[in-house]
């Protein structure tokens, strides 16, 4: 039971300029509602199986306990969990 966040290297269709990391679950999705929610992320944010974070938000989101990964480690244990969602 794991939170994850990847590294800030997608780039934003709406805000150029603009890099997103992701936040996932190892878990469960409502696992991943919850650090959200205690992160102060907004629902928004959410996309099937990760919330979108802009790159100056990622040191706020490992200091809630977010575990740095790259991005392909993040999607392995989204996979590996069966929470992956295309």
């Amino acid at each position: 039971m794991t939170i994850y966040v990847d590294s800030a290297i997608w780039r934003s269709a709406r805000r150029p300029g603009t890099r997103f990391c992701h936040v996932a679950s190892d878990s469960s999705i409502d696992e991943l509602h919850a650090f959200a929610a205690r992160a102060g992320l907004p629902e928004r944010a959410f996309h099937r199986d990760h919330y979108d974070v802009p790159a100056h938000a990622r040191p706020h989101v490992v200091a809630a306990g977010a575990m740095p990964v790259d991005a392909k480690t993040l999607v392995r244990r989204l996979r590996a969990a069966g929470l992956r969602r295309r």
